[in-house]
């Protein structure tokens, strides 16, 4: 089993902490509050500083897309979905249903929704650019 490490980063829309291996970020959340941080943390990998200079070159405007190596687990479902919300180019949206018809077609809806939500790579994996069909957020 590959050690995990984690690190935070002070984003300018909140505190990101980012998770991973020496190989893979497994996850990029955002920590609600301070209490959240976890504090002694055995180093960041090679792989985590990328995320973190992607994450920060992202922000100031001088990156659309990330090369940073990705993975988290889930079902052959949950990673069409994951892989098609990396198609999402930046600045552009996509809907519930047209997500649903890239991955399966419109009554995995749900299924489609449900997958997005438990996207535990923020930003990386956009799954803020899906929208509901209205054009207006929704839950997911």
């Amino acid at each position: 089993m590959q050690e995990l490490y984690h690190t935070y980063y002070e984003s300018p829309i909140g505190i990101l902490k980012i998770a991973g291996t020496e190989t893979v970020v497994t996850e990029v959340c955002f920590v609600d509050s301070s209490s959240q941080i976890q504090y002694g943390e055995p180093g960041i990998s090679d792989v985590m500083h990328q995320c973190t200079e992607e994450l920060i070159e992202f922000f100031a405007g001088k990156r659309k897309t990330f090369s940073v190596p990705v993975h988290q687990e889930g079902t052959d479902f949950s990673q069409q979905v994951w892989s098609s919300l990396t198609q999402i180019q930046y600045g552009k949206t996509i809907s519930f249903l047209e997500l649903a018809k890239k991955v399966a077609n419109e009554h995995a809806l749900k299924a489609a929704a449900s997958s997005n939500g438990k996207n535990k790579i923020n930003i990386i994996v956009p799954c803020h650019r899906v929208i509901g069909t209205n054009k207006n957020l929704s839950n997911y």
